[in-house]
């Protein structure tokens, strides 16, 4: 067992203590980001005062600007600052497991049983209530990122710029993160609110007992940093000189670990366009239904990567095929998926914490949170358009190329089922879980009663 961090009279958590938290946001981390971020935030700042407002604020933005999901990196980056590099990566991997074991039965069970009736109706009723967690993702992010007129101006932009004019995701965030360089003060204040009087968080008090701990904690991070660089890139460069379906999902999903910033929302919407119309690995309504089963499991809505991987190698052709394709091309998927959040959260936190102060960071940070707001929203209007329309035409000029519905393709089921979920989040405030439980069994009857999914 460890030993508690002393300083004084000060003690930080060890790391057994510290790693049963992390398994409870693990197993409690529904919701999508917004939600994970919100439990993080009251067991670690709120609850335990483990880390100040400030410091989370600041190590958030930063996962922000990050490629790759901003909840799990959080978890990393706040673990490692608690026990060193090991106690990032046992925040990251507890952040992942329980909802990567959970969504692994989930895909067996939509590879084998998906056409069967019944389950079609479930997973209709789940992409319903998918659109309404989106929305709801939009507004919970948009109070917490959305600080000053600045941010709203940005947020739009972003959003325009992505929907209207297709620009890429990297492109959009550092640009966002350029304005808030070159623009600190309208958005660095956004960043940091004022904390409420009282004693400081137990690590902030750590931290000024021992000056010398972060710059021991940034040696380690950068040892663990490297080496989760070739943790990743050893089985990628394997199968790359083997060749064949798995080489295509690690190279696919590596390269997207890498190039798709703004957090899973701008994952996402990458991945479904990648997937589903370049390599044909899974339908639009089979990504759509792989999100409605990501959001039933804890753990990162990224996760619901493994489902694309599941999908692509149950059916890959050649000898590895079927339920165990599937579940080798999934952990395959996790593996090249996760790893390199790890190094780059490791790499890139010992120089975050030198520069809790610096007023431009600050702003470049906090900018690019606010242009995530728009990211989401264009996520919103994507499934939007591929729940409640069968189907879409792409419109072009003035530089502009988005997709319109079809008006008469409106799907009144998929509507009606929607609304419910709204009246379910947003009415009776009944929680993730329960929306998604109650449309899948309203599919589930208008099916059996009138036909209707």
């Amino acid at each position: 067992m460890s030993k508690p961090d002393d300083v004084g009279e000060l003690s930080l958590p060890t790391f057994r203590e510290a790693s049963r938290v992390w398994l409870k946001i693990g197993l409690l981390s529904f919701g999508g980001p917004a939600g994970q971020i919100a439990l993080l935030h009251r067991e670690v700042v709120e609850d335990r005062r483990w880390v100040s407002e400030r410091r989370f604020l600041h190590a958030l933005n930063f996962c922000h600007l990050l490629p790759g999901p901003e909840a799990q990196q959080l978890a990393i980056y706040l673990g490692w600052l608690m026990n060193g590099a090991i106690g990032g990566f046992t925040a990251g991997w507890l952040f992942i497991l329980p909802g990567a074991f959970v969504l692994l039965v989930l895909s067996l069970v939509y590879a084998t049983l998906g056409t069967v009736p019944i389950i079609a109706s479930l997973f209709f009723g789940l992409k319903s209530a998918v659109l309404v967690l989106v929305v709801e993702a939009v507004l919970r992010i948009g109070r917490r990122a959305l600080k000053g007129p600045a941010a709203w101006v940005l947020a739009g932009i972003s959003f325009l710029a992505l929907f209207l004019f297709d620009v890429p995701f990297p492109a959009v965030v550092l640009v966002a993160a350029a304005v808030g360089l070159a623009f600190a003060g309208y958005f660095s204040g956004a960043s940091h609110r004022k904390e409420n009087e009282g004693p400081p968080a137990l690590l902030d008090a750590v931290l000024a007992a021992d000056p010398s701990r972060a710059q021991r904690f940034a040696r380690g991070a950068r040892i663990a940093g490297a080496v989760s660089v070739m943790l990743w890139l050893a089985p990628v460069a394997g199968l790359l000189v083997i060749g064949g379906p798995y080489s295509d999902l690690a190279l696919f999903f590596s390269k997207m670990a890498i190039v798709t910033f703004g957090g899973a929302y701008a994952v996402l919407a990458y991945v479904a366009q990648e997937v589903v119309q370049r390599y044909h690995w899974l339908t639009a309504p089979e990504m759509l239904s792989g999100l409605g089963l990501a959001e039933t499991t804890p753990g990162p809505l990224i996760l619901v990567l493994q489902f694309v991987g599941f999908l692509a190698g149950f059916r890959a052709p050649g000898p590895l095929t079927g339920v165990a394709g599937g579940i080798t091309a999934s952990i395959l998927t996790l593996w090249v998926t996760f790893m390199p959040c790890f190094a780059f959260v490791f790499l890139g936190a010992p120089l975050v914490e030198r520069l809790q102060e610096n007023h431009k960071l600050s702003g470049a940070l906090s900018a690019v949170t606010a242009a995530v707001v728009g990211v989401v929203a264009n996520l919103a209007v994507w499934f939007a358009l591929h729940v409640l329309f069968h189907q879409t035409f792409p419109v072009h000029g003035l530089g502009m190329t988005f997709d319109a519905p079809v008006p008469n393709s409106i799907d009144p089921w998929a509507v009606v089922l929607a609304t419910a979920a709204a009246i379910a989040l947003f009415r009776f405030k009944l929680g993730v879980i329960p929306a998604l439980a109650i449309c899948s069994a309203a599919s589930i009857v208008l099916h059996f009663t009138l036909g209707a999914t």
